[in-house]
């Protein structure tokens, strides 16, 4: 095959996102939630104001999502498996446990499961930071940008 056909050869196309935008979980019914799109951070994280380890021989773990209430009985609570237990460097440079999940988000009109961890992001700008993990061979980050995906979403309603 020649170099020209090899370049002819299709890949993904990325899509552009900014540094910040509005995604979906889908699996928790969450709509319209800001992200900072972190290429410094590996795995993504969400705001959890209770996170607990469920008793047992099953890997699962109890959190409420997007919350500010400790309201662990509410309708807003979630348990589900989790993949892994891992230490984490948080922002402040210090390693942390975390419990890493999948779950679905939609994201410039694309459904991708993803790896998250589970953390009090509850004194933090952004509820939710989407790593380099995520984004990797998907989309391309462009600083200049703001809520594309958001901004796309609203055109297609329209």
């Amino acid at each position: 095959m020649s170099i020209f056909a090899k370049q002819m050869i299709a890949k993904p196309v990325k899509k552009e996102i900014g540094w910040k935008d509005k995604i979906d979980f889908i699996d928790f019914n969450l709509f319209n939630i800001d992200a900072k799109i972190d290429t410094g951070a590996k795995t993504s994280v969400i705001h959890c104001s209770y996170i607990e380890k469920m008793a047992g021989k099953k890997k699962m773990v109890k959190f409420i999502p997007l919350s500010s209430k400790l309201d662990i009985d509410s309708d807003n609570s979630f348990i589900l498996p989790y993949h892994e237990e891992r230490k984490i460097k948080n922002s402040f440079g210090s390693q942390e446990n975390r419990f890493i999940i999948k779950t679905h988000i939609l994201i410039m009109n694309r459904k991708i499961i993803i790896d998250i961890s589970l953390r009090d992001r509850s004194a933090m700008e952004f509820p939710v930071l989407i790593g380099r993990d995520t984004i990797r061979n998907q989309f391309i980050v462009n600083v200049a940008r703001t809520n594309v995906s958001y901004k796309k979403k609203l055109k297609k309603t329209k």
